[in-house]
């Protein structure tokens, strides 16, 4: 069954480094909690808040090897006032066995505010 795995985080600065360091982080959690391989991937989607400029998150999903052909596209997340700044989501589908129930969806850093029901956050 496809499934979507969520995932958010946040950075400190608008920096390259920093957006690909914190999505390669989150990407490996997601990945590793939910014993993902790109084979089993449709595709991911990646999001940034108006205030990330400096690149794109889904640079990160590069890091990981056997990945290169997954499709990947970055978006900009509506301008809601009073929202999380500088973060970055993710939304993985991915043919994943288990029930929707099962499926881990990592939150990190300040995107723990986020979804705070989840027991996956950190």
């Amino acid at each position: 069954m496809i499934r979507g795995v969520r995932g958010a985080t946040t950075i400190s600065e608008d920096r390259e480094e920093e957006i690909v360091s914190a999505t390669t982080e989150l990407l490996a959690e997601m990945i590793e909690a939910n014993s993902l391989e790109a084979e089993s991937v449709s595709n991911i989607w990646f999001t940034v808040t108006a205030d990330i400029k400096a690149a794109f998150p889904a640079k990160a999903t590069r890091q990981f090897q056997g990945w290169e052909y997954v499709p990947v596209m970055c978006a900009q997340e509506i301008p809601v006032p009073g929202s999380l700044p500088l973060c970055i989501r993710v939304m993985l589908t991915a043919d994943i066995a288990g029930a929707q129930s099962e499926v881990k969806h990592i939150y990190l850093r300040k995107a723990t505010r986020l979804r705070p029901d989840l027991s996956q956050t950190k």
